[in-house]
C-alpha cells in the first residue's frame, strides 16, 4: 500500500507535522491521543487557551446571522462594537481603529497609512522609514523590509525596498557596554537615532517603526527605561510618526492591554494581532490617531488601502469576546501575577545554569538565552541547531515552546520564548519550567555539554 502524503506546504518541506485534533484550556490534543501543554500559545497567540465556550458560542451566533460582507458596501455590528471596545475611549489618542487579518497586513498598512498621511499634509519627500536590527515585523515585502531579521530577509534582499534602514537595538545583554550604566546605553542609542535622521536627512523621515518588546527574532527584549521617552522626543523633534509594533508583545501580553503604557509614551500608530483575537479567527488591527485619521478624512477623504477580508464579522465578533473575557475575567491582573511566579521559576531554575546567559521579559513573556559560555556571552555554534534539538526535546515531553536561532544577529545564538495562556494557572507555570528544564538538559547532553 502506497504511503499517503500530504499536499499541504508545511513549513519544513521535509516532514509532515503530527495533527492537532483537538484543543482543552492550555493544552492542545494530538491525533495519537498525547496531550501537548502550549506553552508559547503558537507564537503568543492563544492568550486564552483552546476552545473557549463564550469565544465558540460568540462566533456561532455571528455565523448564524451574518458571515460576510465587503467593507466597500457595508460595516457590521461586530466590527464597530470592536472598535469601540478598542479606540472608543481613545487611549493615548489612538481613536480609529483599521481591522486586518494578521500582524504582517497591520504593519503593511501601518506603513502606508504615514506614508499618505505626509502625501496629503504637501511632505511628500517624507519617504524614510527607519528600524531596528534584530527586529520583526511581518512577512510581506513591506513588513519584511521594515524588520531586521537577517536571515529571513537574505533570501529576498533584491526585492526590498531601500526605504528602509536600521539602527542598533535596545538589547542590553548584548549591546550594552560594560563601562556603561543604563543612561548611558539609552543616550548612545538616542544619539545614534538623531544621527540617522540626521543622515537621511529629518524632514524625509516618515517613521520610526518599533517593538517596545521585540519579539521571536530576539526573545521578549525590553527597552531600558527612559528609551522610549528618548524617542518619542526625537520623532516629535523632526516631526516623524512613532509606529509601535504590538503585534506579539500586546493586547494583554506583558500585563498591561499596551504594552507602551509601561513606558509612559504613546504612538501615532500602532499594529496588533496575535492577542486580539487569540487564535479564534485571523484578525489585526491598525490603531491610529485621530490627527492622522481627521487629515486624511478632510483631506482626500480615503485610505488608499484593501483588502478583501478588512473588518471580517466573524473574526471581528470572535476578538471582541476575547477582549470582553479578558476583562470579565480581570486576566491583566493574572498576567501580571503569573508572570512574576514565571520569572521566579525561571530564575530558580536556570538563573545558575552555566549555559543560560540570560533570563528576560514581562508579563507572560519570557524568555531565556542560551550561550556557550557565560562569562564572555559567546553563542554555540549554529550547525548544532541547539534551539531546533530543545524544541524536539521539549514536543517529545509533551511541552509546546517557541526556541528561534540567530538571537545575537541573525544568525549565531539560541533563546527560547515562553508566552503561556492568561487562564494559566500556577501549577501549569510550574510545569512548563520544569517540562523546558528537562528539554534544555537533554538538549545540551546530545551536543556533548
Amino acid at each position: 500500500m502506497t504511503a499517503r502524503f500530504s499536499h499541504v506546504m508545511h513549513r519544513n518541506l521535509r516532514e509532515t507535522p503530527p495533527k492537532a485534533v483537538g484543543g482543552e484550556g492550555v493544552w492542545l490534543i494530538a491525533e495519537d491521543g498525547r496531550k501537548v501543554l502550549d506553552a508559547s500559545g503558537g507564537a503568543a497567540v492563544s492568550c486564552l487557551g483552546h476552545q473557549h465556550p463564550r469565544v465558540l458560542e460568540a462566533m456561532v451566533r455571528q455565523a448564524s446571522k451574518l458571515a460576510y460582507a465587503h467593507t466597500g458596501f457595508f460595516s457590521s455590528e461586530p466590527a464597530e462594537a470592536l472598535a469601540e471596545k478598542l479606540v472608543g475611549h481613545e487611549p493615548g489618542g489612538l481613536a480609529y481603529v483599521y481591522f486586518v487579518s494578521g500582524g504582517s497586513e497591520a504593519i503593511e498598512a501601518s506603513i502606508k497609512l504615514a506614508r499618505q498621511y505626509f502625501v496629503e499634509i504637501g511632505q511628500k519627500q517624507r519617504r524614510h522609514f527607519i528600524a531596528r536590527r534584530q527586529s520583526y515585523h511581518g512577512n510581506t515585502l513591506g513588513a519584511l523590509a521594515a524588520g531586521g531579521n537577517a536571515w529571513r530577509r537574505e533570501p529576498y534582499a533584491p526585492l526590498l525596498s531601500e526605504a528602509f534602514s536600521h539602527v542598533t537595538p535596545a538589547f542590553a545583554y548584548h549591546e550594552q557596554r560594560e563601562d556603561e550604566q543604563e543612561a548611558d546605553f539609552v543616550a548612545r542609542l538616542a544619539t545614534e537615532l538623531e544621527a540617522e535622521f540626521q543622515r537621511l536627512g529629518p524632514d524625509t523621515v516618515a517613521a520610526f517603526v518599533v517593538e517596545p518588546v521585540v519579539g521571536a527574532t530576539a526573545g521578549c527584549v525590553p527597552a531600558p527605561e527612559g528609551y522610549f521617552k528618548a524617542v518619542r522626543e526625537i520623532c516629535d523633534r523632526h516631526g516623524a510618526l512613532l509606529i509601535l509594533d504590538e503585534v506579539m508583545c500586546g493586547m494583554g501580553r506583558t500585563g498591561t492591554l499596551h504594552a507602551w503604557e509601561q513606558e509612559g509614551v504613546a504612538p501615532d500608530i500602532q499594529a496588533v494581532a496575535k492577542g486580539l483575537g487569540g487564535g479564534y479567527q485571523p484578525i489585526g488591527a491598525m490603531l491610529a490617531s485621530a490627527r492622522i485619521n481627521d487629515t486624511i478624512r478632510d483631506g482626500s477623504g480615503a485610505f488608499q488601502h484593501g483588502h478583501t477580508y478588512l473588518a471580517h464579522p466573524l473574526a471581528c465578533a470572535a476578538a471582541l469576546e476575547v477582549q470582553q473575557i479578558i476583562d470579565d475575567e480581570k486576566l491583566l491582573d493574572r498576567v501580571r501575577e503569573l508572570g512574576r511566579q514565571l520569572e521566579r521559576r525561571l530564575i530558580e531554575r536556570f538563573g545558575n545554569h552555566r549555559h543560560v546567559g540570560d533570563i528576560r521579559g514581562r508579563g507572560l513573556f519570557q524568555a531565556i538565552e542560551l550561550v556557550a559560555d557565560r562569562g564572555t556571552r559567546e553563542p554555540f555554534d549554529p550547525a548544532l541547531k541547539l534551539h531546533h534539538k530543545i524544541k524536539t526535546a521539549a514536543f517529545e515531553d509533551g511541552l509546546a515552546c517557541y526556541p528561534s536561532g540567530g538571537t545575537v544577529d541573525g544568525r549565531r545564538g539560541d533563546h527560547v520564548l515562553l508566552a503561556p495562556p492568561y487562564i494559566a494557572t500556577p501549577d501549569d507555570i510550574d510545569m512548563i519550567v520544569d517540562r523546558l528544564g528537562r528539554a534544555v538538559d537533554r538538549a545540551l547532553t546530545s551536543i556533548g555539554h
